[in-house]
């Protein structure tokens, strides 16, 4: 089986593909400086729930965005399966063009949803990736990355109105009754949502705009979030909640067979 592991800031999304399918899907919270033995005893413990251990693992790629981690990961694969992992960079055959002016410097999960997307929806395409930060990709009706745009996630907005204010305390993060908040608590849904809503349906119509594709461009999202946004805005076309997992997958299979 192949295990695809999306390492994140917030969470590390494990998956385990097999027969066609994501077999099993698992996360974990990300914590820069736990050692790989840790990693081992957590990832161990997700496969025994399953019935499974190490052996059931015969190829494993991943994706990292937290620089300690990534050694970390490699080094946990090689001690505990005797693999040697592909670890995606932005020099890895990914099935797209990086069309930015650093290459170097795109963002492993960035490329890997540019492949999935690519692969599984064709472009032009722009991806929203609701993490730690919301992430805006733009993919060419050419089937090129081409940069995109990076704003803070709802959660780091949320928490910074909190922290910063001395009469303000979390809130849920859902819609008030009404878009005029008749007190504290539905006025700062209000903003930090439809505020939300109104960032994503504002970049999305720049973006478009700005890429000047003469045939439809599709709207994808993923994330954990995702699915709320989508409820309550029309500019999102499909939701793709293994689409890093999937692109780690495909990225995987074309580096096994050659480019």
């Amino acid at each position: 089986m192949l295990l695809a592991v999306d390492i994140g800031n917030t969470n590390i999304h494990f998956g385990l593909w097999q027969h066609g399918s994501w077999r099993l899907s698992w996360r974990a919270r990300t914590v820069a400086n736990k050692m790989p033995d840790e990693y081992a005893v957590l990832l161990k413990n997700f496969l025994s729930s399953a019935d499974l251990g190490y052996r059931a693992i015969t190829d494993v790629v991943i994706s990292s965005v937290v620089p300690p981690l990534t050694p970390a990961f490699v080094e946990l694969f090689q001690r505990y399966t005797q693999l040697e992992p592909l670890v995606v960079t932005a020099s890895t055959p990914a099935g797209v063009k990086i069309a930015i002016d650093q290459p170097e410097q795109a963002g492993a999960d960035r490329i890997v949803n540019a492949a999935a997307v690519v692969a599984l929806y064709g472009p032009p395409a722009i991806v929203i990736d609701f993490g730690t930060a919301t992430t805006f990709d733009v993919i060419t009706g050419g089937g090129a990355y081409a940069g995109g745009a990076i704003a803070p996630g709802i959660g780091i907005a949320h928490d910074a109105l909190v922290s910063r204010t001395a009469r303000l305390h979390k809130v849920d993060l859902e819609p008030p009754p009404s878009p005029i908040g008749a007190n504290t608590i539905h006025a700062m849904q209000s903003g930090i949502f439809w505020g939300y809503v109104a960032l994503i349906e504002g970049m999305v119509a720049r973006l478009k705009a700005a890429m000047d594709e003469p045939q439809p461009i599709k709207v994808i999202a993923t994330g954990g979030l995702a699915p709320l946004f989508h409820r309550h805005t029309a500019v999102i076309d499909t939701l793709a909640p293994e689409l890093t997992l999937d692109g780690l997958r495909i990225i995987y299979e074309l580096n096994r067979r050659g480019p």
